[in-house]
């Protein structure tokens, strides 16, 4: 609003001592204050009201208007209350920095002014920014896209004030304000989504409200464009792939105008989220397609020729890919009848892309496709590199498994699993068939562990590991308790801590000394220790055999 509107409101009781030339500037805030120096607390624009109680003598004038003046202070309103005429000292000072100033009626609260300036800038800005948001949406549903959701979120910083990011479920951050502020950090990311999944798992209603530190977020679901909330049978069918617009602010006490702004932005964003998913089509169909040579069995010259076709699409620029992985990936809920192969597709289309990356283009660098209940990706690699310490770089079921793990266990609530497989690199088309069984082979070992999300990596498939799951529960049950609640039962008793002391002597090979000091213990108490465990089990720790049996015992338990 401009300042001129101030004077041709009556009820506000202004009355204008100079500056009549100013009365153009745009109020954009309003502040209150006594302080001698408020510049910390000012951003631009206000409009400033005072009760003159920093004022002593004349002298002080001077440097409070040159304050304001350098703060961006729009114009100054002084009280007449406390001292009755506004001093001429204030209107001079004013004068000489031409900042405009008006004298508050003793009558007239600041509070009266402060509610029509913050309700007329509000309005104005909602107004402004609701404009630009539809006709945003009508160029972006009716042709390319605008600039994508960072265009969006500009609009709602500068028009606004508000600072907003868009997550994905898994806690990425697909974009956010490019000025304004420190960035949003993937912790905080992380748990924004969790308590968004957990919020939809309970059906409550958005926005949903979350503090962090001392800062408080609003969160938006984005759902897609084409679907209302009640479009799907089963939020379980959804709820880990929505995207959320998580907002720096507290919108419990916001206006119906203003949320139904929000949820306007939400649904522009959707558009580009649809857009990006209609982009998707292409590769999942080439995967779909190699994925159906794969296990028929085809020629490998065949399933190479549709490689070739894939990798452009996948990796723009670079030709064929000269490695590639295979993901596989299934989705489980108790007691509902919920396809679960595309729930698992578009889960794993997101988790996928590397946590770091931001913007929905990484995504168009896999291919799922679904079959029954689980997704398969076929994940090109530009190259396939060994690090110093000999690990394999690529994507890697630990850093899958830290990457989504806490925001997608509160989506899975308490009757959700999510259970991920990841093969070794492959350069060929003959490699692909292994990869896949390597993959499925890798997911049912991860299923086998406890936990709402698990995943595992073929490393896992040249060890032991491997066998542990697929022993009998009952197989298992009784051999571990034959050797261990003997141990357990005198730890409880006596709290003589065998259980870890047996668990680290197994660690450290049975070196004596490594694991005295590990235990921080003298090396006669580490044997009196290790000798009341032989003679509890009737095992001998120095035998390989019954080594074995413990550390198999202490794995399985």
């Amino acid at each position: 609003m401009r300042l001129r509107a101030l004077l041709d409101t009556d009820a506000l009781g202004l009355k204008l001592l100079g500056g009549e030339d100013e009365l153009d500037r745009t109020v954009r805030g309003v502040m209150t204050t006594d302080l001698r120096d408020p510049s910390r607390y000012l951003s631009g624009g206000e409009l400033v009201l005072t009760g003159l109680a920093w004022r002593r003598d004349a002298a002080d004038s001077e440097p409070f208007v040159r304050t304001l003046v350098q703060a961006g202070v729009v114009a100054l309103a002084a009280g007449e209350a406390e001292l009755g005429d506004v001093p001429d000292d204030l209107v001079v000072a004013c004068a000489r920095h031409r900042l405009p100033l008006f004298a508050v009626h003793e009558s007239v609260a600041f509070a009266t002014i402060t509610e029509h300036v913050v309700r007329q800038v509000s309005g104005e800005r909602a107004g402004d920014l609701a404009a630009v948001v539809d006709r945003h949406r009508r160029m972006m549903t009716s042709g390319p896209a605008g600039g994508g959701p960072d265009v969006v979120l500009d609009l709602l910083g500068s028009d606004l004030d508000l600072r907003a990011w868009v997550l994905s479920p898994t806690g990425r951050l697909i974009a956010g304000p490019k000025i304004g502020g420190p960035a949003l950090p993937p912790e905080a990311c992380a748990k924004l989504a969790a308590e968004h999944l957990a919020a939809a798992r309970t059906g409550r209603r958005g926005p949903h409200r979350l503090i962090l530190g001392t800062t408080t977020y609003s969160l938006f679901p984005i759902r897609s464009s084409g679907r209302s909330p009640q479009a799907s049978r089963d939020v379980r069918e959804t709820v880990l792939s929505d995207w959320l617009l998580a907002v720096e602010a507290d919108a419990g006490d916001w206006a119906e105008e203003r949320l139904d702004l929000l949820h306007g932005v939400t649904q522009l964003i959707a558009v580009e989220r649809d857009r990006r998913d209609a982009a998707r089509t292409v590769r999942r169909r080439l995967a779909q397609e190699i994925l159906e040579l794969v296990q028929t069995g085809a020629a490998p010259a065949e399933i190479a020729a549709r490689l070739r076709v894939a990798a452009p699409v996948l990796l723009p620029g670079l030709g064929a890919a000269p490695h590639w992985q295979v993901v596989v990936a299934r989705v489980e809920w108790d007691d509902a009848e919920i396809e679960a192969g595309p729930v698992a597709q578009s889960l794993l289309e997101e988790i996928l892309v590397d946590p770091m990356a931001t913007g929905p283009e990484p995504s168009d660098r896999i291919a799922v496709a679904h079959t029954g209940d689980e997704a398969i990706a076929l994940v090109p690699l530009p190259a396939v590199s060994t690090e110093h310490d000999g690990s394999e770089t690529g994507v890697l079921a630990d850093a899958l498994l830290t990457s989504i793990r806490t925001p997608l266990s509160s989506g899975l609530d308490d009757d959700g699993r999510v259970t991920l497989g990841v093969s070794a690199a492959v350069h060929s088309a003959e490699g692909l068939r292994g990869a896949l069984e390597e993959a499925r082979h890798a997911r049912r070992v991860a299923a086998a562990r406890p936990g709402r999300v698990c995943a595992a990596g073929h490393q896992e498939l040249a060890s032991h590991v491997l066998l542990l799951p697929f022993v009998p529960d009952d197989v298992r049950r009784a051999f571990t308790a034959r050797l261990l609640d003997p141990l357990r039962d005198y730890d409880r008793r006596h709290r003589a801590e065998l259980i870890p002391t047996l668990e680290a002597f197994l660690e450290c090979d049975g070196s004596w000394t490594r694991c005295a000091s590990r235990l921080h213990l003298h090396v006669n108490t580490l044997r009196y220790r290790v000798g009341r465990i032989e003679q509890l089990t009737s095992r001998d720790l120095s035998r390989l055999e019954d080594k074995l049996d413990f550390f198999l015992a202490l794995r399985m338990s």
